[in-house]
């Protein structure tokens, strides 16, 4: 299964919406200039989001984009469905034999439960520590 900018740019949006969760509508000029991205392309992904709910609009000289929901409320797999399409790392499961099918199954599965356990609220505050494991050990 690959993950197109579609599903990657909107997860962009919608981390960049759960960070300002709070502080009122943000711009897509803003989110495309903080992250160098096509203001236009995001302009092209924030409707479907808009129309599944995931996102309001808000007009006016001082509009822009809030979330639909608080953070913690949406996943990742909301996001990557509403942009992609259904999740599966390939086309014809049904046609397989039992064993590759049971494989692909399996493969969708885990790839779900990451999607689906995964909320814009865990993304925003994610926080690079450089890959330590928490441990600081002193000789």
């Amino acid at each position: 299964m690959k993950i197109s900018t579609k599903g990657r740019y909107g997860l962009t949006i919608m981390i960049e919406l759960a960070k300002k969760h709070g502080e009122g509508p943000i711009s897509l000029k803003s989110i495309a200039q903080t992250n160098n991205l096509s203001e236009h392309y995001l302009e092209q992904l924030i409707a479907p989001l808009r129309n599944a709910g995931l996102v309001k609009s808000i007009r006016g000289a001082y509009g822009g984009y809030v979330l639909g929901d608080v953070p913690a409320n949406i996943t990742a797999g909301d996001i990557i469905r509403v942009l992609e399409g259904p999740i599966s790392p390939v086309e014809g499961i049904e046609d397989e034999e039992p064993a590759k099918k049971h494989l692909w199954m399996r493969i969708r599965d885990a790839v779900k439960d990451v999607l689906d356990s995964t909320t814009v609220e865990d993304l925003a505050n994610y926080n690079d520590d450089g890959g330590s494991d928490g441990y600081m050990f002193y000789i």
